[in-house]
């Protein structure tokens, strides 16, 4: 891999970021294609569905591609069952004579297989180049598409004291509003957004994207005993559709022909022995329904049934410069756990640590 080859593909991982929010379950790719050194076309996978970043960038060029070196961040995909055509013979078909990536599709339609196809049809293949970068910008796609489940991150605002309010049963609001606005791109960008009946009790959140511009996420309710209130927003506002509950088998039934006439969507789960449901197969449905990422909100409970069980990948910190002294512990505790601390960024008054779970899928795929 040359410094050129890192620049250009330093450039797809940029454009790739453009697509977020909008091509899950579908990853996120950037295209360049570069001619005497120069780049003569460039583009991004920008939505679900629609042409991927290759075939685009090859589209709209307006020279002649032969001798031109395609970048991209992810694999050419050859594979015919899904939305859009294949990348790969539009590649061999433009006379471009060099193609260079930073990761092979972990997909197991392609998995190597775009780039044999390539190689056999005389292009040049340079592959693997800034893999951990690569994987890092489609961390959502990778988890999904290798298990099934979606790449699980924890939100958690904090005191200095690590304590996440300062009554039980009352909302407290700890974070600013810089803190505040990256979660809500953080909800633009993640397919679903997760929280218990409990948040629902006391916050009674829209869990939408109003600070930034963004698509809103589904939103997930775990709520075993179908306590939470019937007039909550997330049941009666413009966006009840894209709310789902999960809840026990023997649920109160009324309850639950109520939310779905709203259009709410009710999962009816199996509860373990403590009466509590399954977790994992909670996960497993959201991935058959196509959500490859989520953002889990709240509360303390929920947070540590995550942790307890491995089921996250990674943790967000919010904490503010505030001393409670007393109130509700954060039960999670980092130092407590096997865990890198991958970022630290200061946002207006708060921090924000970010956190990759050791033991997570990720880490050890």
């Amino acid at each position: 891999m040359t410094s050129d080859d890192q620049k250009y593909l330093k450039l797809c991982f940029e454009l790739a970021k453009k697509g977020a929010g909008t091509v899950s379950p579908n990853p996120l790719v950037g295209a360049i294609i570069v001619k005497d050194n120069k780049i003569i076309s460039q583009e991004f996978h920008s939505k679900f569905g629609e042409a991927h970043a290759e075939a685009k960038a090859i589209s709209n060029a307006k020279e002649e591609l032969k001798g031109a070196t395609i970048y991209c961040n992810l694999e050419p995909c050859c594979h015919t069952n899904k939305k859009t055509p294949p990348c790969v013979p539009k590649i061999i078909e433009s006379g471009i004579s060099k193609v260079v990536i930073s990761n092979v599709d972990p997909n197991p339609y392609v998995a190597g297989n775009g780039i044999k196809q390539l190689k056999e049809a005389g292009i040049e293949v340079v592959s693997k180049c800034i893999e951990k970068e690569g994987k890092e910008l489609n961390k959502f796609f990778f988890k999904y598409i290798q298990t099934g489940m979606p790449y699980i991150t924890i939100k958690i605002a904090q005191s200095i004291d690590s304590k996440i309010s300062a009554v039980e049963g009352i909302q407290t609001w700890l974070t600013g509003e810089e803190s505040q606005s990256f979660v809500h791109s953080q909800r633009a960008i993640y397919d679903a957004v997760l929280i218990g009946a409990n948040t629902i009790k006391v916050d009674n959140p829209h869990l939408t994207v109003r600070l930034v511009d963004g698509r809103n996420p589904k939103r997930v309710i775990i709520d075993g005993n179908l306590s939470s209130p019937i007039e909550s927003t997330v049941f009666n506002d413009g966006h009840r559709e894209s709310t789902m509950v999960f809840t026990k088998i023997n649920s109160n039934i009324e309850k639950i022909s109520l939310l779905k006439e709203k259009g709410v969507k009710v999962f009816q789960m199996e509860s373990n022995g403590d009466s509590k449901i399954k977790l994992l197969e909670i996960l497993k449905i959201l991935g058959n329904e196509q959500i490859s990422s989520l953002l889990v909100e709240g509360g303390g409970e929920m947070f540590s049934k995550f942790v307890e069980n491995n089921l996250y990948d990674e943790i967000i910190i919010l904490k503010a410069p505030i001393l409670l002294g007393s109130g509700v512990d954060s039960q999670v505790k980092v130092e407590n756990l096997n865990l890198d601390l991958i970022s630290t960024e200061m946002l207006g008054d708060d921090t924000k640590y970010v956190y990759k779970n050791l033991d997570g899928f990720l880490s050890n795929n």
